[in-house]
């Protein structure tokens, strides 16, 4: 959703819609994980529950939403946003093998190329 507002007399605010294409497997799965952290963390509660947080990160890393356009339409704060998006990458990345040990294992498996996709 985004929410684009002025703050010039007479306008109004404009809120719509976009879709995302995800499998319910892929946010269920994502929703599992955060729940499972938000329990471990004893967190009391989050503004919004977590599959809804789930598909709001989703939309800022696989639609490239920008996040004052996701808390608008969602009725949370921009570094809200920011701050769920940071700890699902910190909760994706935590089972991820070190890039160093990866490539020691590419390596003596004979590989001698490596394409590396992302930030």
């Amino acid at each position: 959703m985004r929410n684009m507002t002025s703050s010039a007399r007479g306008t109004k605010t404009v809120v719509y819609q976009s879709s995302l294409t995800l499998s319910t497997a892929t946010l269920a799965s994502l929703g599992d994980l955060l729940r499972g952290h938000l329990k471990k963390i004893r967190s009391r509660w989050r503004k919004l529950p977590p599959g809804r947080i789930a598909a709001i990160v989703l939309a800022v890393l696989r639609h490239d939403q920008r996040l004052a356009d996701m808390a608008g339409g969602n009725n949370i704060s921009a570094t809200t946003v920011r701050r769920w998006v940071m700890e699902v990458i910190e909760l994706l990345a935590t089972p991820a093998e070190r890039l160093d040990r990866a490539l020691k294992k590419i390596t003596r498996k004979g590989g001698h190329v490596v394409l590396i996709d992302g930030p």
